[in-house]
């Protein structure tokens, strides 16, 4: 798939269009398939005949026109996601190591919940990934 750019005010007007779009034609979701997101695409497509596509396109829409550019394209463009992730260092990957150990003791004492191990574990994990 060739990822390309998307635009902020693009992507707004088209979640506007859904939120707003007449009720028999669905075209909700149309902003997730041009964010390259088909799976929530489809999901907003199927769940077109509540208002729940509706409202969630128009949160999303002023959302978007909220955003800088910068931080629409670093969230929710494609290509971001498709960059060649930097190499770590084995010394980075240990001290990641260590830190993973350690949470997992605190969550086994009780000193910090699931909630916060799961938080913190992906976290830590990201900074590899």
């Amino acid at each position: 798939m060739l990822a390309f750019p998307r635009n902020r005010k693009m992507a707004a007007a088209l979640a506007i269009l859904s939120a707003l779009g007449p009720t028999p034609i669905p075209i909700s979701g149309l902003h997730k398939f041009y964010l390259g997101q088909p799976v929530w695409g489809v999901f907003y497509l199927l769940l077109g005949w509540t208002q729940i596509p509706r409202i969630a396109s128009a949160i999303e829409g002023v959302w978007y026109l909220m955003l800088s550019d910068e931080a629409f394209r670093v969230r929710l463009t494609p290509t971001a996601a498709f960059a060649k992730p930097e190499a770590v260092a084995p010394q980075q990957v240990s001290a990641i190591a260590e830190a993973l150990r350690e949470i997992d003791r605190l969550r086994q004492e009780g000193l910090i919940s699931e909630y916060e191990f799961e938080q913190k574990r992906r976290s830590l994990l990201d900074q590899i990934a």
